[in-house]
């Protein structure tokens, strides 16, 4: 079977939209499965649609990656994005040709630092994961094993060298990294790097005057590659495709930017689900609240309960009503946000849920819930507190299920709790895991007492919630003696 390329697809009967040819106008650090399913699928239809007319140079972020295979395919690569609709398995399938060519600059520095010279390269983006953006002292000018900050600084710094202060010859800087605030935080690195390696006060200013470091929320579930299903889907496109990638077809991508960008971006215009706002705080709560905090309130308990992958807790008619009760019932009404939005909002995020081709594991998920707990349930819960004068039962029983769950003991540096007599480990910060280790083989009164003080992990006096370190208390007590089911069942009822 051929290797996917520009030849192959002509050789079909009816071959699928590509564009062959265009100039770069986007850089690109990264080429893993998010971005490829998420912000080259945008741009790849802004090119069908006559909106943008370029293509993608990806530099490859880490030494080893995938650049070597997109090459081989000619950046060519398979989407698929499959849900459930209304009842009905959508499958909608892509070939994306907005990549023209991925980079490794740790081989090819020069060939990097060569696109700075390219009069029509206007946007940068960037997913180096949470831990790519940093800033380190011992970073040198263009050393390539330096951070993604300091490697940006150094194309930037060739940018300028290029075109000194020519108008327009900035960038549009996408950060697409999972922490707050992260192309304000990005912005800072750079302007650190510029003066740790004494760069000219002009170059600083340029970077501020011609360059717009734009925050983003993205959000869009990329489950990869399908080891296995990918043989029968080459089979069926008469190709192969190494990395096919898949995803839900649920997206939204809200840009931190000036006006002005959006005669650039035509996103809108394309009818595709990005906005450029001068703030994303609305939809980073939205999704925050709703969709992550009802995630990280089931994710502990149905673990607990038995179940392993989180569309099956969504398949269960107890866990099903529960997350949808957190939604509507404690989340929504507790959120100062437009009401038909959140409603909309919600239901979908029930659909992405429940979606029979996403298998996230409940115990992936589980993954630093201590942080999780206090950044996506306990603002809402304090907010129905002071609203409503009452406890949100099922967010109060978040918290209990989150001590349940954590009830662990140290072996070898690593923590291991127990479910139905069979052990799970518990990941957390180090710190986190040895104050559980302490304290969770207490009584339950005791033990919610020592979670409640210890504010390093919430920094909020709970005793400004009446009754909260009590109910707490009782839900953990039930989780004990009739297990996290029977428990939750007598909540719903009440």
């Amino acid at each position: 079977m051929a290797l996917l390329s520009y030849q192959t697809l002509e050789g079909q009967k009816n071959p699928p939209y590509v564009l062959k040819e265009a100039p770069e106008k986007i850089l690109q650090f990264g080429e893993g499965n998010f971005l490829r399913g998420f912000v080259d699928y945008f741009f790849d239809i802004l090119n069908e649609k006559g909106l943008f007319h370029g293509k993608c140079v990806v530099i490859q972020p880490l030494e080893q990656g995938q650049g070597e295979q997109l090459n081989r395919q000619e950046g060519l690569y398979t989407l698929y994005l499959r849900s459930m609709e209304n009842g009905q398995l959508i499958t909608k399938k892509r070939v994306v040709s907005v990549i023209s060519r991925v980079i490794n600059p740790y081989h090819e520095k020069q060939a990097f630092l060569d696109c700075a010279k390219n009069p029509e390269l206007r946007v940068i983006v960037s997913n180096t994961t949470e831990a790519g953006i940093a800033f380190r002292e011992s970073d040198q000018m263009g050393d390539m094993n330096g951070t993604f900050p300091a490697k940006l600084t150094a194309f930037l710094w060739e940018r300028y060298q290029n075109f000194g202060e020519e108008p327009g010859k900035g960038f549009l800087i996408l950060s697409c990294e999972l922490i707050d605030n992260n192309g304000a935080v990005l912005r800072e690195y750079v302007e650190r790097y510029a003066g740790l390696w004494g760069l000219p006060e002009a170059f600083v200013r340029w970077i501020a005057a011609e360059n717009v470091f734009c925050s983003t929320l993205v959000d869009r579930i990329i489950t990869g590659y399908p080891h296995g299903e990918a043989p029968g889907m080459n089979e069926a496109n008469s190709y192969e495709d190494r990395l096919i990638d898949t995803g839900e077809p649920f997206a939204f991508w809200a840009i931190e930017g000036p006006e002005e960008m959006k005669e650039e971006l035509l996103f809108e215009e394309a009818g595709l689900p990005v906005v450029i706002v001068p703030s994303q705080s609305g939809f980073k709560k939205r999704k925050v609240r709703i969709l992550n905090g009802s995630q990280t309130a089931s994710t502990l308990a149905a673990y607990l309960a038995g179940i392993e992958l989180e569309r099956d807790y969504m398949n269960d008619p107890l866990f099903a009503a529960y997350t949808r009760g957190l939604m509507f019932d404690e989340i929504l009404p507790a959120t100062d946000l437009e009401p038909e939005d959140m409603k909309r909002f919600a239901n979908s995020c029930l659909e992405r849920l429940r979606n029979p081709f996403i298998a996230h594991r409940l115990i992936d998920i589980s993954l630093n819930s201590v942080p999780k707990w206090r950044a996506r349930i306990l603002p809402t819960l304090k907010d129905y507190a002071q609203k409503y004068g009452t406890l949100p039962k099922r967010l109060t029983f978040s918290l209990a299920s989150l001590l349940a769950f954590y009830r662990c003991e140290e072996r070898d540096g690593h923590f291991y709790g127990r479910r139905d007599g069979v052990e799970y480990e518990v990941r957390d910060d180090l710190d986190t895991l040895r104050f559980f280790a302490a304290h969770s083989q207490k009584p339950a009164a005791e033990y919610v007492h020592a979670y409640v003080e210890a504010r390093q992990f919430h920094g909020t006096d709970f005793s400004a919630i009446p009754g909260f370190e009590a109910q707490v208390t009782k839900y953990l007590e039930g989780t004990q003696k009739g297990g996290v089911r029977k428990t939750l069942e007598a909540m719903m009822a009440t």
